[in-house]
């Protein structure tokens, strides 16, 4: 792992806790894997030596000092930002073949739901219609998965998708 794959997979790993898709477990994780690609920080360090156990209660409150030392965005949890984020880290994770299109719209449906956040709002509908679609008609699964991929590079925008290694764990 390269020091740039590290601080892509923490960036993922605290979009991703901020909406509840990983633990704070996972988050220790990632900061230590930080660590042992080179970055350096007092808070890194500081969050790398939380246990699992406690994470859920400790790695919170060093969280935003943490991704600070790595010059990270801060999502705090249930927060509009970390939502919008944790939704572009998923799509890009669709268009590097990491996630597949369902797994995309269910989440996106059962996190938000119908209007509550814009940026969903398309994946939200067409999860919908993953739903009405008859299972023998294998060209409209097609389809709506061309629909969501397109959704999920307008998503994503400008940005190339990030192809990141896979670890010990998929955050």
């Amino acid at each position: 792992m390269t020091p740039e794959e590290a601080r892509n997979g923490m960036r993922e790993a605290a979009a991703l806790w901020s909406v509840g898709y990983v633990s704070a477990a996972e988050l220790v994780d990632a900061d230590c894997d930080l660590l042992v690609t080179g970055h350096d920080g007092l808070n890194l360090a500081m969050l790398a030596g939380v246990l699992h156990r406690h994470a859920a209660e400790e790695a919170p409150d060093l969280l935003e000092d943490a991704l600070s030392d790595v010059n990270l965005p801060y999502h705090p949890k249930g927060s509009q930002s970390g939502a919008e984020a944790a939704i572009e880290v998923l799509a890009n994770r669709v268009l590097t073949g990491r996630l597949t299109p369902t797994e995309l719209t269910m989440w996106a449906h059962t996190t938000f739901g119908h209007g509550t956040l814009d940026l969903a709002e398309r994946l939200v509908k067409l999860d919908d219609q993953y739903g009405a679609v008859d299972h023998e008609a294998k060209t409209h699964f097609e389809d709506l998965d061309a629909k969501v991929l397109e959704e999920a590079r307008r998503i994503v925008g400008s940005r190339p998708p990030t192809r990141q290694r896979t670890s010990r764990r998929e955050v």
